[in-house]
């Protein structure tokens, strides 16, 4: 157990929660290293098969970045925090990770909350407590930990522009509506029925788990990684292009051999007739020119 985040593991599962009820569970750099360490430990450890995160208390899930906490580090040093590689909660970031996650939204996901929230694969949420925005235009801000990206690809595009665009709050039921949320259950019930997900996730085989992930995550990234293009998708998308030139450069070559021979030369009545060659030399040879091309 950390000082900013609870770890509780129970057989195969990973149970996560941050842990700083007092600030609404936003997070400093000390607390995304927790989680990252957390999330490094359920990447690498192959006896952890599905993972919950979760915060402490019933008022919120996550509020995001803890922008006091920023705002006077920046007023003392004059830098601003350095985010972890992994991403904020150690999740946004982390495209490697075949094991599925689960959110069991308690409260209010604003901000890095939400995106910590869209980077998992099933979010469970609280019918009377959670809530969910993307605010950040509202403090001069951006959702740069790939809530832009993951909620305009959840959800139809005019509905996502309408939140990040606004900023406004979605309640539960909304989410549910629009298609990010995957459950919605009265709020004595989140945690059981997170656990339900998971204990349905564990009856099935973890390689083929890992694996439909990791086939479902890059078909919709449709070979990019957030702007970065992925290199085996790439490739076939080489191959393709590479066929497709040589398919125009045979339709050329031979668009360019129907004008210099004449287009009867390819018509099949041309090329199959015996009496056209007995009306004149000329048409005789490109009679023969078109049977040795049909060859």
């Amino acid at each position: 157990m950390g000082q900013f985040s609870k770890v509780e593991i129970d057989g195969r599962l990973m149970t996560v929660t941050i842990n700083r009820p007092e600030v609404y569970n936003a997070c400093h750099p000390m607390a995304n290293e927790e989680l990252v360490a957390a999330f490094d430990e359920f990447h690498a450890n192959p006896e952890l098969w599905v993972a919950i995160i979760t915060g402490a208390g019933d008022k919120a899930f996550c509020a995001g970045n803890d922008l006091k906490y920023h705002a006077e580090l920046q007023a003392k040093t004059g830098k601003r925090p350095v985010h972890p590689a992994k991403g904020f909660g150690g999740l946004t970031n982390r495209y490697d990770l075949e094991k599925p996650v689960i959110a069991a939204v308690n409260g209010f996901a604003m901000g890095g909350g939400f995106e910590i929230a869209l980077a998992c694969d099933i979010i469970v949420a609280s019918a009377e407590n959670a809530t969910f925005a993307l605010p950040e235009p509202r403090v001069g801000l951006a959702a740069g930990a790939g809530g832009m990206q993951r909620l305009s690809r959840m959800i139809p595009l005019k509905k996502a522009m309408g939140m990040m665009l606004t900023g406004r709050r979605v309640t539960a039921k909304e989410g549910y509506e629009l298609g990010f949320v995957t459950e919605v259950v009265p709020h004595a019930e989140l945690m059981p029925a997170a656990r339900r997900w998971a204990s349905s996730i564990l009856e099935c085989s973890p390689m083929s788990v890992r694996a439909t992930k990791q086939v479902v995550m890059r078909a919709r990234r449709a070979g990019a990684r957030d702007g970065q293009p992925q290199p085996e998708l790439s490739g076939l998308r080489r191959h393709d292009q590479e066929r497709g030139h040589r398919r125009r450069a045979e339709g050329l070559r031979r668009e360019a051999q129907a004008q210099l021979e004449g287009p009867l030369t390819f018509s099949p009545a041309v090329a199959r007739s015996a009496s056209c060659c007995d009306r004149a030399p000329a048409t005789a040879r490109r009679c023969r020119a078109a049977r040795s091309l049909c060859r």
